[in-house]
């Protein structure tokens, strides 16, 4: 089966495909059939914003799309960057620089609590759809010199998992796709799938 994936991201495509291989599914980015896919998203939540995505790639498409929206929510900075995640800090940045930017906002605040946020959808139609959103909690390093890993990508190295002693960016792929939000979010997807 071959489902759209509301994205431009091969990094969150190729994830989304490794959490979903037991159900036999096929994930297709609009990029790859040359679709020009960069919905606005002007959502209020991760929820909102994965419902805008898979709405504006389903009109295009006419088929299934799952959509997702995540990022990292930080307690000691209100939920910042939260849905901003992406361009927190403005266009252009690394994610190193965006890293920096939240140790540097957090300074040497004693709480280091944050989670990442992934709400998905599987929307087969205006009227049916499913939603899963998951979190994965976590401690935020100290400093950049404690930001450690070179698996994953965006804020996963500045995210302390104290069940396993580590960073997101120093788990392994099987790991990170068990216990992540947006594997735990795929994994309730697929299921509905499979």
């Amino acid at each position: 089966m071959t489902i759209w994936f509301a994205s431009g991201n091969h990094h969150k495509k190729k994830e989304l495909s490794d959490i979903l291989s037991p159900y036999s599914i096929n994930i297709k980015i609009p990029s790859e059939a040359g679709i020009e896919f960069n919905p606005e998203e002007s959502g209020t939540s991760f929820l909102e914003n994965a419902m805008i995505k898979a709405k504006a790639l389903y009109d295009l498409v006419g088929e299934p799309v799952i959509a997702d929206d995540s990022g990292l929510c930080v307690d000691a900075l209100e939920g910042r960057p939260g849905i901003h995640s992406a361009y927190y800090g403005g266009e252009g940045l690394s994610s190193i620089e965006r890293n920096a930017l939240v140790l540097s906002e957090l300074g040497d605040n004693p709480n280091r609590g944050a989670c990442f946020v992934c709400a998905m959808v599987l929307y087969y139609a205006p009227n049916r759809f499913f939603i899963a959103q998951e979190p994965l909690f976590g401690n935020i390093v100290k400093d950049m010199e404690s930001a450690r890993g070179s698996g994953g990508f965006g804020y996963d190295p500045i995210l302390y998992i104290s069940e396993y002693k580590r960073t997101v960016a120093e788990l392994t792929e099987e790991e990170k796709n068990r216990i992540s939000h947006r594997g735990r979010a795929g994994i309730a997807i697929g299921r509905l799938l499979g």
